[in-house]
């Protein structure tokens, strides 16, 4: 699962694998370690939850994920989640979660585990 901060700005992209894992347990994180701590970003699925929504606790951003959508998003061709999340405090936090795409032009990352770009 790859993480993007900027701003007010956050957004997740899961390969097919993490897809499917989150989809059958509920729950995808990821731990980056900085010598001293660590700093986790993880995805819940959660009850009752309409909209997708996000707290940092403890090291660690939670973004929660409606538990009704994750029926059947690891096999439909919905691409993923956006919610514009208003905080305790006011201020407005702009989420994304999406599947991750093969990218277009050259990397040395691995994308074997990524879904298809339909733009290829």
């Amino acid at each position: 699962m790859k993480i993007r901060i900027k701003g007010n700005t956050i957004r997740y992209r899961l390969t097919k694998s993490e897809v499917e894992t989150f989809c059958e347990t509920g729950i995808f994180s990821e731990q980056t370690e900085f010598g001293s701590t660590f700093f986790t970003y993880e995805l819940k699925a959660k009850k009752d939850l309409k909209n997708l929504e996000a707290d940092y606790v403890n090291n660690t951003v939670t973004i929660y994920f409606p538990e009704e959508n994750t029926k059947n998003w690891a096999t439909n061709s919905v691409v993923g989640f956006n919610n514009l999340h208003t905080t305790k405090t006011g201020s407005e936090l702009s989420i994304l979660i999406e599947k991750d795409f093969v990218c277009m032009d050259e990397t040395v990352e691995d994308q074997s585990d990524n879904y298809p770009n339909p733009k290829a």
